[in-house]
């Protein structure tokens, strides 16, 4: 599976490659998915930009990618979109259009009532686990672990030349992830080492403008879809590299 991250907290001071409005960020996944994308993941944005976890602004965006692409569509509920952990479930109980998944991020406070939630709403969670924090050790413990749709491991490590043992280490600290399949992705430096990794270990993994704005030759990239089409030829660089070490 190759999810596309259509924007993440970015904003449009990173660029017109960063879709910001229900309307661009539909066309973007729609593109996207013509490229080869299977799964979409984005932050729903306020008129300003900011990411949020409003039900209106939710619904406009999940309705307007859905009318363009088939493939499940899901979102964030990062703590920085709502700081308040009581708030952050206030709002996600007020949601009227339902994601197909949303990330949780381990690590933050209120993870495990905001993960228990989803699942009570019906929708899959993503457990974000994220390099250089306690959220393995905390999902290991978690009573909603064998329950999330996947693990997303995040590789917070942006050294080109360094995220790929952080990626190992941070396999290594989940161990068997309460058996859930595993979705391996970097950012910005590290995104690219990292995606041909998750093709060489067969795991899922994710690409979009959230992740890197810049395609492996360092050219900066014009759209998801030109990133997508680029992870595509990456990892199956990685899984052939690992077939001729066999």
């Amino acid at each position: 599976m190759v999810q596309v991250c259509l924007n993440g907290p970015r904003t449009a001071a990173d660029g017109t490659a960063v879709p910001l409005t229900p309307e661009s960020m539909a066309d973007s996944a729609a593109d996207a998915v013509a490229a080869g994308a299977t799964d979409i993941h984005v932050h729903p944005k306020t008129p300003c930009g900011r990411d949020t976890l409003s039900p209106r602004v939710l619904a406009e965006t999940l309705s307007a990618i859905r009318a363009r692409v088939p493939v499940p569509v899901g979102v964030t509920t990062g703590a920085w979109a709502e700081p308040d952990p009581a708030a952050r479930l206030e709002r996600i109980r007020g949601w009227t259009v339902l994601p197909d998944h949303a990330s949780v991020n381990w690590h933050e406070s209120g993870a495990e009532e905001v993960a228990a939630l989803l699942l009570d709403l019906g929708v899959g969670v993503e457990a974000g686990i994220w390099s250089g924090t306690d959220g393995a050790e905390r999902f290991a413990a978690s009573a909603s672990g064998p329950k999330v749709l996947r693990v997303l491991a995040e590789v917070t490590d942006t050294g080109p030349s360094s995220a790929v043992h952080s990626a190992r280490g941070l396999l290594s600290h989940l161990g068997d992830a309460h058996g859930r399949p595993v979705l391996l992705h970097g950012e910005d430096g590290g995104a690219w080492p990292v995606l041909r990794l998750a093709g060489e270990l067969g795991l899922a993994t994710r690409i979009g403008v959230e992740d890197v704005l810049r395609l492996p030759a360092g050219r900066p990239a014009g759209s998801n879809a030109e990133l997508v089409t680029a992870g595509l030829v990456e990892y199956e660089a990685g899984r052939r590299g690992a077939q001729h070490r066999c």
